[in-house]
């Protein structure tokens, strides 16, 4: 089986702090390993078109953002920054 995980935070999705399946938007699962590729790179081409920052670890996870997409932490008293995280989870 394989996953294609979509989560919104104010971390980049490879932290995985506790919770951070709260955060997840949407989740895939696929049994082809092709289809699960193509529905991956469906995504980061989309998420690449819509956002002009990208940064990647590993062959697993991305983060997209835009320096105007954040939110106010009221107990930091800060901006922070929000990213789209797409996870591949190969769980073969």
């Amino acid at each position: 089986m394989f996953e294609v995980i979509y989560m919104k935070a104010d971390y980049e999705p490879w932290w995985a702090f506790e919770g951070w399946e709260e955060h997840i938007v949407k989740k895939m699962t696929f049994d082809q390993e092709e289809e699960a590729l193509q529905y991956l790179n469906k995504m980061l081409d989309e998420f690449r078109a819509k956002f002009p920052k990208e940064q990647v670890k590993g062959d697993k996870y991305w983060a997209f953002w835009s320096i105007k997409e954040q939110c106010y932490c009221e107990s930091c008293e800060d901006d922070l920054q929000i990213f789209h995280g797409v996870i591949w989870n190969s769980m073969k």
